[in-house]
């Protein structure tokens, strides 16, 4: 029987979408926290390596049961990209204006009786900006050099060295909205509305509560699938053509 203690959880969920829930339970963190083993993340949270283990042979084998799901392990580089814009930088792009908007609002009137509301805003206000960003960043100049690693018609010049360079940028920038939306777990007791909440204030906290699961899975399909499959490409090309 396989060991996952010394493999990396990014990869582990790679593998096999679905581990995600298992991690998700414990609070592993598989995105921004990828790269750490399953034994580094159990000491971390003080879990017994064990129960992890036992639960993931578990989860894999109703998964085996009732099909898999989707998995990006072995798309393309394109394909991967496509997917990664056409759904999740697409849901950001509605999404982020939609709840500035309820933040906005809910802070203004509930603000004064409720001060982390205004907090909530300010976090959401500046972790928006830099998302939108990156975004930007990848849809304008990395994710079309990387298109170009796939087409394998050569090395592509590239304005940034190599391609480790702008992924390790996007890697601290993927570190820093990790950090806030652990800042917006907090400010909202777990996206837990309280009982005499208004209907856009619940409205605030189920999307921040959709957008925090959407960006930690956005984020592990880049840091764990794509930007390694786009490292690993360039160096073969750049190994060819020294031949």
């Amino acid at each position: 029987m396989r060991d996952f203690r010394h493999e990396a959880v990014g990869m582990l969920v790679a593998e096999q979408p679905l581990r995600a829930a298992v991690f998700d339970r414990f609070g592993i963190d598989y995105c921004c926290g990828g790269k750490q083993t399953l034994i580094e993340a159990c000491a971390k949270g003080s879990i017994n390596p064990e129960t992890i283990l036992a639960i993931i042979q578990e989860n894999d084998a109703l998964t085996e049961v009732n099909g898999e799901a989707e998995n990006w392990l072995h798309a393309s580089i394109t394909a991967l990209i496509d997917h990664i814009q056409q759904t999740h930088h697409a849901y950001l792009k509605l999404e982020l204006p939609r709840l500035q908007s309820l933040a906005d609002k809910v802070a203004l009137v509930h603000g004064v009786k409720e001060p982390r509301l205004g907090q909530v805003a300010s976090v959401f206000s500046a972790m928006r900006q830099e998302i939108e960003q990156h975004t930007m960043k990848e849809d304008t100049i990395l994710f079309p050099f990387m298109r170009k690693l796939d087409g394998r018609k050569g090395l592509p010049e590239a304005p940034f060295g190599n391609v480790a360079n702008p992924v390790h940028c996007m890697e601290s920038e993927h570190n820093d909205a990790g950090e806030a939306l652990l800042r917006l777990r907090d400010l909202t007791d777990q996206y837990t509305a309280p009982d005499h909440a208004c209907t856009s204030w619940r409205a605030l906290v189920a999307g921040l509560a959709h957008l925090d699961q959407d960006l930690r899975t956005h984020i592990h399909k880049e840091n764990s699938i794509l930007f390694p499959k786009a490292i690993e490409a360039e160096s073969k090309m750049r190994s060819m053509s020294q031949v």
